[in-house]
């Protein structure tokens, strides 16, 4: 093979993404078609901000929010960025995706969270028809905002597509702002999840100092955390979170971008990956939103790299242990570890 023609390393490593919100994860080339289609919402004015890129700051990351909940409030619209996000993943080296979305309703055009949920499965399957190369799970997710009332009823909701989704539906993710609604509010509905047999992926630790919180979320446990910024000593967590954490082994979803973007952490040398990957921890590097914050997995693995001077050998062996985290079964990860091994010889044979 020319060098011409060689895959950059980290695009060619066999990746896992794990925390993938649909809405963020939207390209602003799928946001331009979806514009296009909508010219009634005069969004004209925002195009500046969308194709930004890399160079959006905090605060359009988060106008882009606006801007997306407005473009996607049909079940064609939702089916629609669902495979435009699945087949960028793919192209981006992702092998086994985990996306994560709260059901949404729309009376305007008719949306029910049922038909919503009913998009992004169908979107997934036909995807896997047009044999597209990755293996996408979903995660239905609980918003704080909605509170434990809307909670429990995306629970039964999640119920009834973990038993009819053939093994799409694996579990429930919650997430929304960290500041609104306690965690006492939340433990029954994802206790609920749990005897279901949904796995938990809880966001935790994104605000600092909020210690009784995070005992209470560990108390379940969650099967995966999401962020965990202020977990450790170091960011003003405790030894003893630390210690639980470390003892039933809870993988954490670490996002580096979204966190500098998001101004949570001061800089990549200064994430929290570095506490935790030092400590031998599960680890596994994701994106939050690749759309909103301009970025994919294979640049995440690329600054992780090169923040933290990890070797190419290293790098691998990070792509590799996530996939112990999904919450796919255990014959999903073998046939996993399969690929990978199966891809390493001409990815290392590359130099």
């Amino acid at each position: 093979m020319s060098t011409e023609m060689r895959i950059p390393f980290h695009q060619a490593l066999p990746k896992v993404e794990l925390h993938a919100h649909l809405n963020a994860s939207i390209s602003s080339i799928t946001m331009e078609k979806l514009i296009l289609q909508k010219p009634h919402l005069n969004i004209q004015h925002n195009m500046t901000m969308i194709r930004k890129g890399q160079t959006r700051i905090f605060e359009e990351c988060f106008e882009m929010f606006k801007v997306i909940h407005q473009l996607t409030d049909s079940v064609e619209h939702i089916f629609m960025v669902t495979k435009d996000v699945i087949k960028e993943f793919a192209a981006d080296g992702v092998k086994y995706l985990e996306l994560r979305s709260t059901p949404r309703e729309e009376k305007s055009t008719a949306m029910t969270k049922k038909s919503y949920v009913e998009a992004v499965l169908e979107a997934i399957r036909q995807c896997k028809q047009e044999d597209v190369d990755i293996d996408v799970r979903f995660l239905l997710s609980i918003d704080r905002r909605g509170g434990p009332t809307v909670a429990m009823e995306t629970v039964k909701l999640a119920e009834e597509f973990f038993i009819s989704s053939d093994g799409l539906v694996v579990g429930m993710d919650l997430s929304g702002d960290p500041a609104v609604e306690h965690a006492k509010n939340f433990i029954a509905p994802l206790h609920a999840a749990r005897n279901i047999g949904l796995k938990l992926a809880v966001h935790m630790a994104e605000i600092p100092n909020k210690h009784e919180e995070w005992e209470m979320f560990l108390g379940l446990p969650p099967d995966r955390i999401g962020h965990g910024t202020f977990l450790h000593p170091e960011a003003g967590g405790s030894d003893q979170l630390v210690d639980i954490i470390k003892k039933r082994q809870i993988p954490i979803e670490l996002c580096l971008t979204s966190n500098v973007k998001g101004q949570t952490v001061p800089s990549y040398s200064g994430h929290h990956f570095q506490y935790w990957y030092n400590c031998g921890h599960p680890c596994v590097l994701c994106t939050d939103g690749k759309g909103v914050f301009a970025t994919n997995v294979s640049q995440e693995y690329q600054i992780a790299e090169s923040s933290f001077s990890l070797s190419k050998a290293q790098i691998w062996e990070l792509s590799y242990q996530s996939i112990n985290y999904i919450f796919a079964p255990e014959n999903v990860k073998s046939d996993l570890r399969s690929h990978w091994n199966d891809l390493k010889p001409g990815l290392f044979n590359q130099s």
